[in-house]
Order: structure tokens, then sequence, then C-alpha cells
């Protein structure tokens, strides 16, 4: 099944559709495939193999220039990993085997206490 991703006039992701490869021989046969469907022109096919960085989710933000889809930013001061287009914390989660949460006011992890 190839899939396809239904973008807002910015370019965010709003649905996510599956169409049969038959039917999606190419990207553009795909497209044209949904606009016919649904009479709607904005789509870019996705991919979970790391074509265009990230598969397309719901919220997630088409980048032309990048040719990638890029994952929702859920903290100001997280910042854009240029190569896998994925916002990372400032700082690394330790690596001790213990959960942590982001606490965006200190700019740190704070340990969950079980």
């Amino acid at each position: 099944m190839a899939k396809f991703a239904k973008l807002s006039l910015g370019s965010k992701v709003v649905s996510v559709h599956c169409i049969a490869d038959a039917v999606a021989t190419t990207e553009q046969a795909g497209i044209d495939f949904l606009n016919n469907l649904h009479n709607y022109p904005f789509w870019k096919q996705t991919f979970n193999d790391g074509t265009r960085k990230n598969d397309a989710a719901i919220g997630y933000i088409y980048d032309e220039d990048r040719d990638a889809f890029i994952t929702p930013k859920p903290f100001t001061s997280w910042v854009l990993n240029e190569s896998t287009c994925v916002y990372e914390a400032p700082t690394p989660r330790p690596d001790d085997g213990k959960i942590y949460n982001w606490n965006e006011s200190t700019t740190s992890w704070d340990e969950v206490e079980l």
C-alpha cells in the first residue's frame, strides 16, 4: 500500500490515506488519483523507510526545502536535528535506566519518582 499525506495550505499534515500500489504506480499517479477522488490538490507521498526523513502523521509539517516530514516541536527550547528532522532537547536525556520528564521551565530532565 502507498501512503499519502493530505496537506493544509500551510503544509501541515491533516490526514494520511492509503491506496493500492497498483493505483499509485508513481507519486504523481497517486496524487492524481487522490485529487480526482477528493477534489483536493495538496498531497505528498510518505514512506516508513526514512525517505522524507519521517513517516507522515497528523500534525507533522512537510518542509519542501528539506523534502521531509518534520515532527511537531514539543517545547520552545528544543532544536531541530537537521539530519533526522526530529526536535531534540538541548541536553540529552540521562541514560541511567530511570524515567525522566522534560521540564521546560528549567530546561532540564526531572526524574520521575515511582
